[in-house]
């Protein structure tokens, strides 16, 4: 990862880690298995205009995991979209910004997730829509790995498989939650065999992640694009990486200063 990313990726994991403690909720591991591939989306990939969110020429991002919306949040401000205000006032009576995105409140949030399962078949109908109406923007969604275990989640893959929604590119976050419940599962094959054109990466490898999106041939007729993402719960911080308590916890004093050692 170039050096000057690796520190802007490590400042937005300790604001992210400060939001959690000042409005006391938030999944900080969720938020950064997924920030690397948020992040460099924003960068280096999505068209948009933070001044007019809704510039019909965009590209769309739909976060369907929502839980890990801080990592979204964060790119939002760093971008333009929101403000230092609304940062301060995450998950506190007046502030926009809840545990869950809302497109009704967010600029440049497209979808309102949280309810998992939901974001591919958001994602799907809005490409469906663009292609009707002869658009060619492209539309990008990230899906957690449990999800993938709901049934809207195929229902959808199927609906925009057979629909040639090749203006559709999914990534899924593939840290192996899903896999303490249910071990045996190939999440490759899965997406194979519903006819996506699947690529495996490692989440955290901006080089990965950059050559993966790069392979997409975005078509308004083609075949749907699925980048599966290796990836870490709480990538970044040895205290929080893995899983357990740490999916929906606040830090005290002395496992913010830990955390934030190690972000340094």
């Amino acid at each position: 990862m170039n050096h000057n990313n690796s520190l802007i990726n490590k400042e937005l994991r300790r604001q992210i880690v400060d939001m959690v403690v000042a409005g006391e909720d938030g999944h900080i591991p969720s938020a950064f298995s997924i920030l690397d591939i948020i992040t460099l989306l924003y960068r280096e990939v999505l068209k948009f205009d933070a001044g007019n969110p809704q510039w019909q020429d965009r590209d769309y991002f739909i976060l369907s995991k929502g839980h890990g919306c801080l990592a979204l949040y964060a790119n939002l401000h760093r971008h333009g979209f929101i403000t230092d205000k609304d940062i301060a006032q995450f998950c506190k009576k007046g502030g926009i910004l809840g545990e869950h995105p809302d497109r009704t409140k967010i600029p440049g949030v497209e979808a309102s997730t949280g309810s998992l399962g939901h974001g591919l078949s958001f994602a799907t109908g809005i490409a469906l829509g663009l292609r009707i109406r002869g658009r060619n923007n492209r539309l990008f969604v990230l899906v957690g790995d449990g999800e993938c275990h709901e049934g809207t989640v195929w229902e959808a893959a199927n609906v925009a498989r057979n629909q040639r929604l090749g203006n559709l590119c999914a990534f899924v976050d593939w840290n192996q939650s899903a896999m303490q419940l249910l071990p045996h599962d190939d999440m490759p094959a899965k997406w194979a065999a519903f006819g996506w054109n699947v690529q495996i990466i490692d989440g955290h490898s901006e080089n990965e992640i950059r050559r993966a999106i790069a392979q997409v041939q975005f078509h308004g007729d083609g075949i749907p694009s699925v980048i599966v993402a290796k990836t870490v719960k709480g990538k970044g911080v040895p205290l929080i990486e893995g899983h357990g308590i740490w999916h929906h916890r606040i830090p005290d004093a002395s496992e913010y200063a830990t955390i934030m050692e190690a972000l340094t």
